[in-house]
This record gives C-alpha cells, sequence and structure tokens, in this order.
C-alpha cells in the first residue's frame, strides 16, 4: 500500500504573524494621514499602498476595498488597541457601571469622552462624510451611533439605579443628554470649529451632565480631591 500523504498544512508562525500584523498598521496609518489630509473620496488605494511602502495587491488583500480600509482603521482607532473587544465588554466600562459616587461616574466618563475623541474624532467625522455615498460605510455609521447611545445610556442607567437623577429626569431623557453633550459633531464644533482645548471639552461636559442630570440626593462631590477621576485605560467610547 502507498503511504498515506499528509495534508499540507499551510506555514504560520509568531514571526509571520507580527509581519502581517505590521504591514497591516502601517497601511491603516497611511491610510489615515490621507484620509485627513485629502478627504476620504480624493483618496486613491493605489496613494495609500505608496504611502504604506507596500504594493497595491497588498492593500486589496488585506482589507478589499477602500471602505474596508476605512472600517479597519476605525477598528482599530476606536479601542486604541489591537483588541478586538465591544465597548461594554471593556474594564473601564464596567467599572464605570459599579460606580457608587455620581459624580465620579460622570466625570470618569467625560475623561473617557476626550480621550476617545482626541484619538478617533476626526475619522468619525471622515466616516459620516463618506457614509452618504458608501452604503457599506452608511452602515458603520448608524452600528456606531446605536452603539454609542447604548453604551451612554447604560451610563444613565446606572446613575438611575442609585437614586441620583434629579427629580423629572427619566433614563431615557439623561440618555439624550449623555449622547448630544459626548457626541462627535458637539466635539468637532468646539473642539475644531471653536478652538476649544480638550481639557476644556471634558470639564465643560463633565459639569454639564452634572448640573443637569444629578438631583439634590446626589451625594455632594468629593472635596478631598475636586475635579479628579478614576485612572481609566485610554480606550473607549465614541
Amino acid at each position: 500500500m502507498p503511504a498515506a500523504v499528509n495534508p499540507r498544512r499551510g506555514y504560520d508562525s509568531p514571526r509571520r504573524r507580527e509581519q502581517a500584523a505590521e504591514t497591516r498598521r502601517k497601511i491603516l496609518d497611511a491610510a489615515g494621514e490621507l484620509f485627513a489630509r485629502d478627504g476620504y473620496t480624493a483618496t486613491a488605494m493605489p496613494a495609500i499602498a505608496d504611502r504604506a511602502g507596500v504594493a497595491l495587491k497588498t492593500v486589496y488583500l488585506a482589507f478589499g476595498t477602500k471602505a474596508g480600509v476605512l472600517h479597519g482603521l476605525w477598528d482599530a482607532r476606536l479601542g486604541g488597541d489591537d483588541q478586538p473587544l465591544p465597548v461594554m465588554e471593556r474594564p473601564w466600562y464596567r467599572q464605570l457601571l459599579q460606580a457608587d459616587d455620581p459624580y465620579q461616574l460622570i466625570r470618569a466618563s467625560a475623561r473617557q469622552s476626550r480621550v476617545t475623541k482626541d484619538r478617533a474624532g476626526d475619522l468619525m467625522r471622515i466616516i459620516r462624510q463618506a457614509a452618504v455615498t458608501e452604503p457599506v460605510l452608511a452602515n458603520l455609521w448608524d452600528r456606531i451611533e446605536t452603539e454609542f447611545r447604548t453604551v451612554l445610556g447604560g451610563l444613565a442607567a446606572r446613575l438611575a439605579a442609585l437614586g441620583s437623577l434629579a427629580p423629572g429626569v427619566e433614563v431615557t431623557r439623561a440618555t439624550d443628554l449623555f449622547w448630544t453633550l459626548n457626541h462627535p459633531d458637539t466635539w468637532y464644533l468646539l473642539v475644531r470649529q471653536c478652538g476649544w482645548t480638550p481639557d476644556a471639552y471634558e470639564h465643560w461636559i463633565a459639569d454639564t451632565l452634572s448640573a443637569q442630570l444629578l438631583g439634590p440626593a446626589a451625594p455632594a462631590p468629593s472635596r478631598s480631591r475636586p475635579g479628579r477621576t478614576p485612572s481609566l485605560p485610554p480606550s473607549g467610547q465614541p
């Protein structure tokens, strides 16, 4: 009998995976620079390949389309790391849902919003503009907004569970306020158009939400560390 032939195994190694990941990062970094400078519509796939220093075929194999490149860039920028972990499963968010101090919860969420906008605020605007002509990106933008509101709704529900919402403010209204003040459009108007600093944006969100959401039953903010927020990893919400 002829000897059994072992099926071919695809070659794999940590080194090869690292190289593939590095190539992917180069493509995304190059695309991010070009999208920011020239806009999504004016950026061509050959330009991305040239800026990344890779073959055009490599870009297509990695992402398929220009919309796929932008989608990949969003996935990388949202969390600020290579972990494909949804916001609601990230430790910083779970920590906020267990907070007992409503002021601390609001200030920590404002800090997280500022960190995310610093990293991906301009990209969100690019996605929204590209969504007008790209159905795939329109779906992505709808998903971003839906998940964004769900995440912030969890924070509003936590304030309600603590009995900290002001009289007449229900969870839905609290979610509306969280969503509007933290929305990338609000960030763009204040920081990019009006010239606010990231610090000013962060403090305005925290102060305004505290004034609008918290009732007299909420405990007074700590005097020992005014304006301080918990230390949170820089990954997060829109």
